[in-house]
């Protein structure tokens, strides 16, 4: 580009667009006072373009108010690209694409421990709620939640949830602790809309030995996490994945209501391209990945 200059002539440019004066921009740069004026001088010859109203105080053209922002976002990208690429000397960074809730819920509470077990991996969580291609995506490995038919992938069985109704400890207070599953066809009932794979109130009844005649449904949500969220606030009782209200039922914020067995009819599975498992990284992190596993499956057995 012919017309791009000296990095010192834009830093001076970019420090002067922040001051009144020269001297101010001066003591900014460490430099003097005429040089930090010769040096804009020579930028806007380079550029053909007034960039100052020189006077008592520093005032930016209308040229020089267009140009200032885009200065300004080059050496903040720099900076922080910069620190970026310093901060990952000596790691190796790991693209893990799952989907939202479970990145949110499950996953990124436990990123810690990772980090202190294996400090040389740098991961990146990236989430969508649609199938992954490795064909069409920067991501490394992803964790999948269906039936585990990937034939074309490198395909690990991590963990199967437990379903359970869970409530807010306002929402008991006000309705009162339900005896037995078959008092909870009066409270309101929140259940997550859509996909096959999402858990109904009537399957969970049927196991409980209800009939599911009265059954009524307050309120259905198109995403997991406004589930929860809506049980938090009291609006209902939703029937959870065991993954997704760890923290809740640990914290007391959630409630979990009887005990009766509902395995999810899918399970979370570790998958990437064949042969990319044999990388000692992600040797690293699926063997994390498949301890932390264990330890959820066991939890709501």
């Amino acid at each position: 580009m012919r017309d791009l200059p000296p990095t010192a002539m834009l830093r001076a440019f970019e420090v002067a667009t922040r001051h009144s004066t020269f001297t101010s921009a001066a003591e900014e740069l460490f430099i003097t006072q005429s040089a930090v004026s010769h040096q804009l001088k020579n930028l806007e010859e380079i550029w053909g373009l007034q960039l100052f109203e020189r006077g008592r105080s520093l005032r930016l053209t209308p040229a020089g108010a267009a140009l200032a922002p885009i200065v300004r976002e080059f050496f903040s990208k720099l900076e922080t690209t910069l620190a970026d690429q310093r901060e990952q000397k000596g790691r190796v960074r790991l693209r893990v694409n799952t989907t939202y809730s479970f990145a949110l819920k499950w996953l990124l509470p436990r990123l810690p421990g990772l980090t202190r077990l294996h400090p040389e991996i740098l991961v990146t969580l990236e989430s969508t709620d649609k199938a992954i291609n490795f064909a069409s995506t920067d991501s490394d490995v992803a964790i999948r939640f269906g039936h585990g038919h990937y034939p074309a992938l490198h395909t690990e069985f991590m963990f199967r949830e437990q379903l359970f109704p869970v409530a807010s400890p306002a929402l008991l207070q006000r309705f009162g602790s339900p005896r037995d599953p078959a008092e909870l066809l009066r409270y309101p009932l929140l259940t997550r809309d859509g996909a096959d794979l999402v858990p109904k109130w009537d399957v969970w009844f049927k196991l409980a030995g209800i009939g599911t005649e009265a059954l009524k449904e307050s309120v259905r949500f198109a995403d997991t996490n406004m589930t929860i969220e809506a049980a938090l606030l009291g609006q209902g009782v939703a029937l959870a994945r065991s993954g997704h209200v760890e923290r809740e039922i640990s914290d007391g914020s959630l409630v979990r209501l009887f005990a009766i067995p509902f395995p999810s009819p899918a399970a979370y599975y570790f998958v990437c391209p064949k042969g990319v498992e044999t990388q000692p990284h992600i040797i690293h992190f699926r063997n994390w990945l498949l301890a932390e596993s264990l330890s959820a499956q066991h939890r709501y057995q």
